[in-house]
């Protein structure tokens, strides 16, 4: 597999804090890649090396291969968390001197900028001043600036914050189409519905410490626990009587006309005996072994990082 950037142990120190603690990622190309973590935990100084902003105490950043040179920055677009826009300067004024920075030329950064204005629907606001954009509106006028010069990499930082569900929607979509059309995509969030929704593989920063890393399937396969989910018609007291001796439910419920029982067991042999068992007891119309979801992952991940450190302090 061919990666459009690597991180490979890198090292960030503050007064009194290690923000990074020899942290290594691999990005896929053409991939959407969420960078997790809870608050503080080092995604932002992470970016913030990515983007040439700082520099790491030790370890590289490598892009296309090639180590990370100060001239790499027109090759990322990047969208941070704390927007800024000049307030007092008009709509359109403003995306083309930024899209000039880029190193467009005045006539390509207006052929663009146009389309781009014109797909999300913020062409009426060009001649506005930027003190009258609403949030939404900014962030909107922000994320056409950042993929506008067509980088090999654009970094997301909580995208979608201050959007409603329609305009979330929107920029979902166009997040999914510049994948497909070979963007590469870092997007850092904490909305686990989100990851679940565009990313392709993870990794997750806690404490400075990278302690999740691959693709998704790979995630979850790693934190899959021995539980299975039942769907059945017949009696939850029935079931429950015919599994307490062997097995834990966790959890009864009606759905859609039937009963659905979560079931853990203690190994995977016990698997068929389980179903051997429900079978006897109801009539089983659905058997499936639950998988985690993010939200859950993120939590369990945290938490055994957090048990970790307390127990090497």
């Amino acid at each position: 597999m061919s990666y459009i950037l690597q991180a490979e142990d890198v090292v960030k120190q503050f007064v009194g804090r290690r923000a990074l603690d020899k942290v290594s990622i691999a990005v896929p190309h053409g991939s959407i890649f969420g960078l997790l973590g809870p608050n503080g935990a080092g995604k932002t100084t992470l970016i913030r090396i990515i983007n040439r902003i700082t520099a790491p105490d030790s370890g590289a950043i490598y892009l296309d291969g090639n180590r990370l040179q100060a001239s790499d920055v027109y090759s990322i677009g990047y969208l941070p968390e704390e927007r800024g826009l000049y307030k007092k300067m008009r709509v359109g004024d403003q995306a083309l001197y930024l899209a000039q920075l880029k190193g467009l030329s005045a006539h390509e950064a207006k052929k663009r900028l146009k389309y781009w204005f014109t797909k999300l629907n913020i062409m009426p606001w060009w001649n506005k001043k930027v003190e009258e954009l609403s949030k939404g509106m900014a962030q909107k006028v922000q994320f056409a600036i950042t993929v506008l010069h067509r980088p090999k990499l654009l970094i997301f930082d909580e995208p979608f914050s201050g959007f409603d569900p329609v305009n979330t929607e929107i920029i979902k979509n166009e997040m999914l189409t510049l994948s497909k059309e070979g963007s590469s995509i870092i997007f850092s969030t904490h909305n686990m519905s989100s990851v679940e929704e565009l990313c392709d593989s993870i990794a997750l920063i806690n404490h400075g410490r990278c302690v999740l890393h691959g693709t998704l399937a790979e995630v979850r396969s790693s934190y899959a626990g021995l539980q299975y989910e039942l769907r059945y018609a017949g009696s939850s007291e029935k079931l429950a009587s015919a599994l307490a001796p062997h097995f834990t439910v966790s959890e009864q419920r009606q759905e859609a006309g039937l009963q659905v029982a979560t079931v853990s067991v203690a190994r995977e042999d016990d698997v068929n005996p389980l179903l051997q068992i429900a079978m006897q007891a109801v009539k089983v119309e659905y058997f499936a072994h639950l998988t985690p979801n993010m939200h859950d992952i993120f939590i369990a991940a945290v938490t055994r990082e957090e048990e970790k450190l307390n127990a090497e302090s």
